[in-house]
C-alpha cells in the first residue's frame, strides 16, 4: 500500500464512524417487537416506486446529457451509463470515487475534457442542492415541529438569499468570474479558497456555455425529477402504511437527500436513516414505522441505483473488449477532485 494508498484509507475512517453514530442514535429507542410487525399494506404501490424511480433517473440522465452538449457530441445513452456508474461507484465505494470515474476515466467515452465534465458535476450539484433546500423549506413550514417559528423565519430568509444567489449565478455566470475571485481574495486560507474558486469557476464556465432558455429548462427539470423522487417516498410510505400528514414523506425527501452532505460512509449510511426518520416523526408518524418507513426507502434506491450502474458498467466493458482493470482504472486517478 502506498503513502497515498494509506492517506485516503484514513480519510474514510471518520465518515464510517459518523454513519455508526447516526444508526446507533436512530435505533437507540426503538421498539424491535414493533419493527417485526411492519407489514406490506398497500404492494401495490410498489409498481408505483418502480415506475417513478425510472422516471426520475431518466431525467437525471438527460439533465446530465444537456449540461454535456454544451462541450461534447456524446450521446444520450453513453452520458446516461457513464452517469448511472458513477452513483453506483459512490453508493459502495468511498472519497467519492464515482464523481472520479465520472471526471477522468470517461473523459474519452464522452469526447470531452475533464475540467469539461468537473464543471457539469459542479452545477449539477448546485441545482440539485438548490431544489432541495427550497423543498425542505417550504415543508419545513407547514405542521413540522422540527423547527421553532424563529428558526423557520430565519430558514426562510436564508431560502431568499439562496434563490437569489443561484437565480444571478443561472442569468449572469459570465460576468460573475471577475469579481467572484475579488471576493474570494478577501478570505484567509488560500489553499481551501483556491479550491473553492477552482470549482465555482468551473461551474460557472459550465453554465456560460448553455443557453438562457436551456438553463431555465435545466431549474425546471431539477424540479420534476426530485418530484419523481418525492414519488418513491410517498409509495413507500403508503405500501407500509405509514400514518402521517402528506408533508412527512416530502420533508423527508429533502431532509434525507441534504445529508449526503455530512461526511459519511458511502451512500450516506446512518445519515439518511436518522434525518428521513426524523422528518416523518415530525409530521405524526410513530417512531418505530418511521424508522421501517427510512430503511426501506433508503435500500430500495441504493439497491435499484447500485444493480442498474453496475450493469451498465459490467455490458459497457465486455462490449468494448480489452481494457485496464477497475482497481489498475482507479490506481490512475488523482489524489482529490481539483
Amino acid at each position: 500500500m502506498t503513502p497515498q494508498q494509506r492517506r485516503n484509507l484514513l480519510k474514510t475512517i471518520p465518515g464510517f464512524l459518523i454513519s455508526g453514530f447516526f444508526l446507533w442514535y436512530t435505533f437507540r429507542s426503538v421498539d424491535y417487537a414493533g419493527l417485526s410487525k411492519v407489514r406490506l399494506v398497500a404492494p401495490g404501490w410498489i409498481v408505483v416506486a418502480v415506475v417513478f424511480l425510472v422516471a426520475g433517473y431518466t431525467l437525471r440522465s438527460h439533465r446530465w446529457w444537456l449540461m454535456m452538449r454544451a462541450s461534447s457530441k456524446a450521446k444520450f445513452s453513453a452520458c446516461a451509463r457513464v452517469l448511472m456508474t458513477s452513483f453506483a461507484a459512490n453508493n459502495i465505494m468511498p472519497l467519492r470515487i464515482g464523481d472520479f470515474l465520472r471526471v477522468f476515466s470517461y473523459a474519452n467515452d464522452l469526447d470531452s475534457t475533464a475540467p469539461a465534465i468537473l464543471s457539469t458535476v459542479v452545477l449539477e450539484r448546485v441545482l440539485d442542492v438548490f431544489t432541495l433546500l427550497l423543498l425542505f423549506m417550504i415543508t419545513m413550514g407547514r405542521n413540522s415541529t422540527l423547527l421553532s417559528h424563529k428558526s423557520q423565519m430565519m430558514a426562510r430568509v436564508l431560502l431568499l438569499c439562496v434563490s437569489l444567489a443561484v437565480l444571478v449565478l443561472l442569468l449572469a455566470a459570465g460576468a460573475l468570474k471577475t469579481p467572484l475571485r475579488k471576493l474570494l481574495s478577501l478570505l484567509p486560507h488560500p489553499g481551501l479558497v483556491g479550491k473553492l474558486e477552482g470549482r465555482l469557476v468551473s461551474a460557472l464556465d459550465a453554465i456560460a456555455l448553455i443557453s438562457l432558455p436551456v438553463r431555465i429548462f435545466l431549474v425546471l427539470e431539477s424540479f420534476i425529477l426530485w418530484t419523481c423522487e418525492g414519488m418513491i417516498f410517498v409509495s413507500v410510505a403508503r405500501t407500509l402504511g405509514i400514518v402521517s400528514d402528506w408533508i412527512g414523506p416530502w420533508q423527508a425527501l429533502a431532509f434525507a437527500n441534504l445529508s449526503y452532505l455530512i461526511p459519511s460512509s458511502p451512500g450516506a449510511v446512518g445519515t439518511f436513516e436518522f434525518t428521513a426518520k426524523l422528518a416523518m416523526v415530525s409530521h405524526g408518524a410513530a417512531e418505530t414505522p418511521a424508522v421501517a418507513f427510512a430503511l426501506v426507502v433508503h435500500v430500495f434506491i441504493l439497491f435499484t441505483v447500485t444493480v442498474a450502474g453496475g450493469v451498465m458498467f459490467l455490458l459497457h466493458r465486455a462490449k468494448r473488449g480489452p481494457h485496464p482493470s477497475l482497481g489498475e482504472e482507479m490506481e490512475q486517478l488523482p489524489a482529490e477532485l481539483p
